[in-house]
């Protein structure tokens, strides 16, 4: 459908984030009630949250770059419910009372996300929707159709499609979003700004211990700090088990006429199949795609990012021109779920979202900013110190890659 890709893998996606004054380094010596390392969407909505419920918190923000610099300004933009493993597997994992309050759970992020992008009025392109996960093998139907099953036992809305159209099976969930999300992030992080959070870009951290953050050109020390880092956190060298750096690749396109955003329809499209691609359509008319064959841990390899870049346009599900290319960096765990919890007495981490990062980022905000305040949340699965070991560096790392690459051709094989 397309040329192959030739284009860097520096090319960056097509959101226009909102107006952001540059925030100063750290420098000297500081101090806090609050500090919150990472100025994605988790760590900001945590400060926001925090700082609404209890405006006499003083709070202080840093990043190794600044906000929406990782994952929260370089995804796709779906905001859709589901945490951790399939249903039909969560339902084998965690019993049918559990399996059921995660995904009741993941819709409410959904809705919070949603809620959120209006309270600060953030010019995001938010459109509120349906998502579709869709077959397109009889393999992956018949996936389908044990998860279909399994929602329909726990009693929740999401149903097969009667018409499925050019798949071969879809099932959908109501209750879903898609939005440019650099812009909701700066514009999180504006309104950080004017409540009067203090933001410090260009603020590596180097080491922590004690309550004290050392970066640079000084140091930060907090009552209680907040590390928020995903897919960036094996260097701080935290004891929270593998939340291993996942380079995904993502492309968009030039806007599409009305007849082939009348054929893809309005609901954001994920394939079922591990790896298999995902896509969805801007305000403008862009279609968005990410998925395909990933990198752990990223790679700056040219041909590695061609490969994957050229994988998703053969897999265009129209013909169209590609006009951006980028990749972004995700956490992933051994057991598809995130790790929120304490490290110590006065310090907690939020990680490993996995893919589901918008919608979680947000809700993670939340239940942190109510753990922080005295409020004692009821624990689900993720809310956890560590996850399990994963075989990243050292001589298994290509045994994982490898093991990455074969769900990749399965994909392929399998019709995705």
């Amino acid at each position: 459908m397309t040329a192959p890709s030739t284009a860097p893998p520096a090319a960056a996606p097509p959101w226009r984030p909102a107006e952001l004054r540059a925030a100063d380094p750290v420098q000297g010596r500081v101090t806090a009630d609050v500090a919150i390392v990472g100025a994605g969407l988790t760590g900001l909505a945590t400060a926001y949250r925090l700082v609404r419920r209890d405006p006499s918190l003083d709070i202080v923000v840093l990043d190794a770059t600044g906000p929406a610099a990782g994952a929260s300004g370089r995804g796709t933009g779906l905001v859709g419910p589901r945490i951790g493993p399939a249903i039909d597997k969560a339902r084998k994992r965690f019993g049918d009372e559990t399996a059921r309050a995660c995904y009741l759970a993941s819709e409410d992020w959904v809705r919070q996300t949603v809620d959120l992008a209006g309270e600060l009025g953030a010019d995001c392109g938010l459109t509120v929707g349906g998502q579709l996960i869709v077959a397109n093998s009889d393999r992956a139907a018949a996936t389908l159709a044990r998860q279909a099953e399994a929602y329909r036992q726990l009693d929740l809305d999401v149903a097969p499609v009667a018409s499925p159209g050019r798949y071969r099976a879809a099932l959908r969930h109501p209750v879903a979003a898609t939005l440019d999300p650099a812009a909701l992030t700066t514009a999180l992080a504006a309104e950080l700004d004017r409540l009067g959070v203090r933001r410090f870009d260009r603020s590596p951290v180097l080491r922590l211990g004690g309550g004290e953050l050392t970066c640079p050109a000084g140091t930060v020390r907090a009552g209680r700090t907040v590390i928020a880092v995903n897919g960036f956190t094996r260097s701080l060298g935290l004891p929270v088990g593998t939340v291993a750096p996942l380079q995904l690749h993502a492309l968009a396109t030039a806007p599409l006429s009305a007849e082939a955003r009348a054929q893809l329809g309005p609901d954001a499209v994920i394939d079922v199949t591990t790896l298999a691609p995902y896509y969805r359509l801007t305000p403008d008319g862009r279609l968005v795609m990410g998925g395909g064959p990933v990198n752990i841990p990223p790679t700056t390899r040219p041909d590695e990012h061609r490969r994957a870049w050229d994988w998703l346009a053969r897999r265009l599900p129209v013909p169209a021109e590609i006009t951006h290319r980028w990749t972004g960096q995700v956490g992933m765990t051994g057991d598809d779920l995130p790790v929120v919890g304490r490290i110590d007495d006065r310090t907690w981490f939020a990680g490993g979202c996995c893919g589901h990062g918008l919608a979680l980022a947000t809700a993670t905000g939340g239940h942190l900013a109510e753990a922080l305040t005295g409020d004692a949340p009821p624990p689900l699965p993720w809310h956890r110190s560590k996850a399990p070991w994963l075989p990243v560096g050292g001589p298994a790392g290509p045994l994982l890659q490898g093991y990455l690459r074969l769900l990749a051709r399965r994909a392929a094989r399998d019709g995705g």
